[in-house]
């Protein structure tokens, strides 16, 4: 294997972006020829095994010996050694070959029809009976499939969705973009849930309006269940009055048991003691749930299986 030094520029070491991603572009087509001649300790024998020309594998190891501009081997007639500078390389190219191997087998796995993984997000009021739920009758026909679950609120889980770490989501209120495609689901009617001992507790029913001069618990800037509550209460002709702001609905019902403000809020998975929860009948509080995936992903079959499940509950998706 003839091996010429170059005139053209060798690598550099540096720290810019660019750089390394030019250098691994560069170097990576060869690595695994690199570690076979390594580990054969000679061409023609790698050559065979490797199932390439000895040509093409003389000519990359050179250019690879170019490029970094250090010997990989010492020649010794029909066969080679390493130098100290080829051992060094040798034991980070297995590593990152290990590496690649080992990716390779992890999205095989995830992508199989009968045990790969969904990534699913989904609201936390829905985390306590609706998606087990799911899960449970899901599973029935597809035991073996697994599930990496995220709990957050709806903008968190469109950003992550866009961001490729969720596959599908199910949210509130059901979001209108162009890089998204989303279905409704199911509806949810939301009630304004005051103290035990509150003036209001007495009645059944309520106009959204009546609430117009109580302090509020609310969720968070940002969550779906807040702007519902804003823009319900701006229906009703007012703006609500925030004492404190939450993340959790059922942190918020207990904030109201404490007597800290009214809420709106969908229905509990069991009855709170403490706090009365009435029907609201104007404005109409309802919010819908739906579920989202970024469009034109291609689907594993996991995923694809679980989409269809998920469209298949359209009207009975609540408890």
């Amino acid at each position: 294997m003839a091996h010429q030094h170059s005139s053209q520029a060798r690598l550099s070491p540096s720290s810019d972006t660019e750089d390394i991603s030019a250098t691994a572009l560069l170097l990576a087509p060869r690595l695994a020829y690199f570690a076979g001649v390594a580990r054969t300790e000679h061409v023609t024998r790698a050559a065979l095994e490797m199932n390439v020309p000895q040509s093409t594998l003389s000519r990359a190891m050179a250019r690879l010996e170019q490029d970094l501009g250090v010997d990989l081997f010492a020649r010794h007639g029909r066969t080679v050694s390493l130098t100290p500078a080829g051992r060094t390389f040798l034991a980070s190219v297995e590593r990152a070959l290990a590496e690649v191997e080992r990716a390779a087998e992890e999205v095989r796995a995830d992508a199989d029809p009968a045990t790969g993984k969904v990534a699913f997000g989904f609201l936390h009021t829905m985390g306590a009976e609706t998606v087990p739920g799911l899960l449970h009758a899901f599973r029935a026909d597809h035991p073996r499939v697994r599930f990496s679950l995220v709990q957050n609120y709806g903008e968190a889980m469109l950003e992550r969705l866009r961001a490729g770490e969720l596959d599908l989501c199910l949210t509130s209120p059901v979001p209108d973009a162009p890089d998204l495609v989303a279905r409704r689901l199911d509806e949810q009617k939301l009630r304004l849930v005051v103290p035990a001992d509150h003036r209001l507790a007495g009645r059944r029913r309520i106009r959204l309006a009546e609430a117009s001069d109580e302090t509020f618990v609310t969720l968070e800037p940002g969550y779906g269940l807040r702007r519902i509550t804003d823009d319900l209460c701006r229906e009703a002709g007012f703006k609500p009055r925030t004492a404190f702001e939450g993340e959790e609905a059922e942190t918020l019902r207990g904030l109201v048991a404490a007597g800290l403000g009214v809420a709106l809020l969908p229905p509990p998975t069991v009855p709170r003691p403490g706090v009365v929860e009435l029907t609201v009948t104007a404005p109409r509080a309802a919010r819908e749930i739906g579920v989202a995936w970024l469009a034109d992903r291609p689907d594993t079959p996991p995923v694809a299986a679980f989409k269809k499940f998920l469209l298949s509950r359209r009207g009975s998706l609540l408890p």
